[in-house]
């Protein structure tokens, strides 16, 4: 059978896989014309809340709802009860994984135990059994435990993935310390407070030789710290996630669905995740998915927790907003949700892929996601782009 979906390249492995699965009585009428055909995206930063939180989101929602936004490969973070910190507390989470992922999950360790900052984990033991290391959530304050972590990280063979914020710099914000702040009396977060110490890591990389990557940046000073700390040929990258690149802090509402952290910056700021994005100092986008009970997100910005529902809407969003638009092009989306993430991570082509109608148009409503949480600040928005299947290991993991 010829194949008439219109295929992304990426590997010749991948483009025969398509043509053989799509071939399929059973799947032929997605070989189409009207479809555009992806390597499944690679998502290295998300929160599936399992174990611990499992009223939020659980493994198995949380990787059909990424099936659902075309990803086949997603990376956990470690902020969970417990705390994958060791062997024993990393093994829950791996048990449930190997029951109940309809996708490759692939979870971090924590820097430190318990994420306090005060000691390390057990890096040697879980070192065959995660992705890298991180305390998402939370910044690592000390200098000496964050030069311990990357050279006990460096001796493993594992990266550093860190969440820059300085707690002394933090001032019980909750949003952009920006107009909207001032106009509408919130505490606001500096951007310093993010920028600050992603300029004590980059130093401490130096020092150290490590692997480092940074965490869902926001503020334009964190894109030229590392667009620099690249030019000097350290192993340095980052990431940042779709709503810092189409949202400011101007698009607020007084609702928890605005809220996440880092917070939505300034058009300044948004301005220079682009231009990073486009000049390759900004390596990967990832969603930073991560659901909460509806009741916790109904408290407004200064009560709500942070975060917010993203890895269905992720496709769609960047689709819309940067591709149609003409800000980058579909090649470059390829390259920031798939390739480098991949390559950056060393998760392997799994010769899975997903299937899309770009130009069919839809309103955003909450109550259709499959995830957990609902909390999107982009209820209501109309965006293109519908996924009509996903595949991997040749099995349809979502269908239309």
């Amino acid at each position: 059978m010829e194949l008439k979906a219109k295929v992304m390249p990426f590997t010749q492995e991948y483009a025969m896989n398509v043509h053989r699965f799509l071939s399929a009585v059973k799947y032929s009428h997605f070989n189409n014309e009207k479809y555009t055909v992806f390597p499944g995206f690679c998502d290295v930063h998300v929160h599936f809340r399992e174990p611990g939180f499992s009223y939020k989101e659980t493994i198995k929602t949380g990787s059909r709802a990424a099936a659902r936004g075309g990803y086949t490969a997603v990376c956990t973070m470690p902020n969970l009860n417990p705390v994958p910190d060791s062997a024993l507390t990393l093994k829950q989470q791996l048990d449930i994984i190997e029951k109940d992922a309809c996708i490759h999950v692939f979870p971090y360790g924590a820097i430190t135990k318990r994420e306090m900052g005060k000691e390390l984990s057990d890096m040697e033991e879980m070192a065959n059994d995660v992705i890298a290391f991180s305390d998402d959530g939370r910044g690592v304050q000390s200098d000496d435990m964050m030069r311990e972590a990357m050279k006990k990280a460096k001796r493993l063979g594992k990266m550093i993935v860190a969440h820059c914020e300085v707690n002394d710099l933090l001032k019980g914000g909750y949003i952009h310390d920006g107009e909207y702040a001032k106009q509408h009396g919130h505490r606001g977060i500096c951007s310093e407070s993010e920028w600050k110490q992603i300029e004590r890591d980059i130093a401490l990389v130096r020092e150290t030789g490590a692997s480092y990557h940074v965490c869902h940046i926001s503020a334009a000073e964190s894109v030229e710290i590392i667009r620099k700390a690249k030019a000097e040929g350290l192993d340095v990258t980052c990431e940042t996630a779709p709503h810092y690149l189409v949202l400011t802090d101007a698009d607020l509402k007084e609702e928890g669905r605005f809220k996440m952290n880092p917070p939505l910056r300034s058009e300044r700021d948004r301005q220079a995740l682009i231009e990073g994005l486009k000049d390759g100092t900004i390596d990967c986008i990832a969603t930073d998915h991560a659901p909460h009970s509806s009741d916790e997100k109904s408290r407004g910005l200064e009560k709500s927790p942070f975060g917010i529902t993203g890895i269905e809407l992720a496709f769609p969003i960047l689709y819309t907003h940067l591709v149609k638009k003409g800000v980058i092009t579909m090649e470059k989306l390829v390259e920031v949700t798939c390739v480098n993430p991949r390559r950056r991570f060393n998760v392997t082509s799994d010769a899975g892929f997903t299937v899309w109608d770009t130009e069919k148009e839809f309103t955003v409503d909450p109550k259709e996601l499959i995830s957990m949480g609902k909390a999107t600040p982009f209820e209501g928005e109309k965006l293109y782009g519908e996924c009509v299947l996903t595949v991997l290991n040749d099995k349809a993991v979502y269908e239309k």
